[in-house]
């Protein structure tokens, strides 16, 4: 009954959540596709993926401004429409600076929709509902980016429909939230921390964050450019991307308990040394034509590479004060989004010249140093610090653990009145 209870709570906010998800990854996949159709080069194509994420990471700083002079309903419609407006904007202008600017516009309202989503989310569950809410937002986020690559095949890629049908569904992202009962949360922004000190606290954290944001980001925006310069059908293309993405979803909680029990970085090891071991599984399926293992090696990856972050995340609060959980949050939320602006750039450069293999080529490289750092580290610093809880996160990125960070400040200042008392 309990359980019933909290998935009809929280449904109306998962139902706007899961659709920006369906939209947001078939835009993601459409606009690679149609940025090679229409001429751009590969390295061009990377620029203009990057700016949703240089949007995102901007929208982390400054959307919340908006919220709370606006509030979070007449936000989330407006940010909805924008958006909406944004995507079908690329058919009227096909230009690569004008779509990297619509690309950075979306991302920005992205950002926002999600702030807003999430903190209503956090409003709406209690302690005793919170890992069931917290479940459920690791589903609807996957199963919503996975299932909304196979929208690329409604339609061709070189037309103007399947714009269309990514600012309609985001239009009607509208309904579910704007109908909810749910309070209105009061929007607080988060407090910041230095760079310098985050990386004080946890040099491998911080690496691993980086190198998520490099990686992840590439993938989700070049993955499209790689499936199709190796020949892969409007279809295949599709598969190829969703299971990637719903692979993140397969190993999310076994690993993340794995590092519960020993040490986290040797955990974090073993992940960035199976994503490079995959990524070259990728390559020789690639230039083999087998198709099938192709897909298997892309469920393996996303198994293990959509796991890095959240370990390292959760490396860094097992080494920080637990009354400074938010500001690490926020750290680390800007460390991803440095990486992720940057990563789309790199790999379309590296593709650019070396082929479409230059991709895992790159992500090899990322993960491998990242290996390499971690194994020094725990070799200098051995473990012994009590471990903060493994939480997972989403395809984004950012999501769960700004929800977490939110809950566990309040946990903490609760815990500590009573103690005072």
């Amino acid at each position: 009954m309990m359980l019933w209870s909290s998935i009809k709570s929280v449904a109306s906010l998962l139902s706007s959540y899961g659709l920006l998800m369906v939209a947001n990854a078939m835009f993601g996949t459409l606009l690679g596709l149609r940025s090679k159709i229409e001429g751009f080069s590969t390295e061009v194509t990377g620029i203009i993926m990057a700016g949703f994420f240089i949007g995102m990471l901007l929208g982390a700083f400054y959307a919340v401004r908006i919220v709370a002079s606006a509030g979070h309903i007449r936000s989330f419609a407006a940010f909805a429409s924008v958006m909406s407006v944004a995507v079908l904007a690329h058919v009227l202008i096909i230009d690569p600076v004008a779509w990297f600017i619509l690309r950075a516009i979306t991302g920005f309202c992205m950002a926002g929709m999600v702030m807003i989503v999430e903190s209503w989310l956090n409003e709406r569950s209690t302690n005793a509902t919170r890992g069931r809410v917290l479940s459920l937002y690791m589903i609807t986020n996957y199963l919503g980016a996975g299932s909304g690559q196979f929208l690329i095949t409604v339609a061709n890629p070189d037309s103007f429909q399947l714009f269309s049908v990514a600012s309609i569904i985001f239009s009607i992202a509208l309904v579910p939230i704007l109908l909810t009962r749910a309070t209105v949360p009061k929007p607080s922004a988060p407090e910041r921390m230095k760079f310098r000190e985050l990386v004080k606290i946890s040099p491998v954290g911080v690496a691993g964050t980086l190198v998520s944001g490099l990686t992840n980001s590439a993938i989700n925006s070049m993955g499209p450019i790689f499936a199709a310069t190796i020949g892969l059908s409007l279809g295949q293309i599709s598969t190829f991307m969703a299971t990637i993405l719903l692979g993140g979803m397969l190993l999310q909680f076994p690993v993340g308990r794995l590092s519960d029990l020993f040490d986290r970085r040797t955990i974090l090891i073993i992940s960035a040394l199976a994503t490079a071991l995959v990524s070259g599984g990728i390559i020789w399926a690639a230039e083999e034509h087998y198709i099938l293992s192709l897909f298997a090696f892309c469920i393996i990856y996303g198994g293990f590479c959509y796991t890095i972050y959240p370990m390292s995340s959760a490396q860094v609060n097992d080494l920080a004060d637990q009354d400074r959980l938010v500001q690490v949050s926020a750290g680390l939320l800007l460390a991803y989004g440095t990486g992720a602006s940057i990563g789309p750039i790199v790999a379309s450069q590296i593709m650019g010249q070396v082929g479409p293999n230059g991709l895992f080529y790159y992500v090899i490289s990322c993960t491998l140093f990242l290996a390499v750092l971690t194994i020094i580290r725990v070799i200098q610093r051995p473990s012994g610090k009590k471990k903060a809880e493994f939480l997972p996160l989403g395809s984004l990125g950012s999501s769960s653990k700004q929800l977490y960070s939110t809950v566990a400040q309040e946990t903490y200042e609760q815990e500590k009145d009573v103690n005072d008392k």
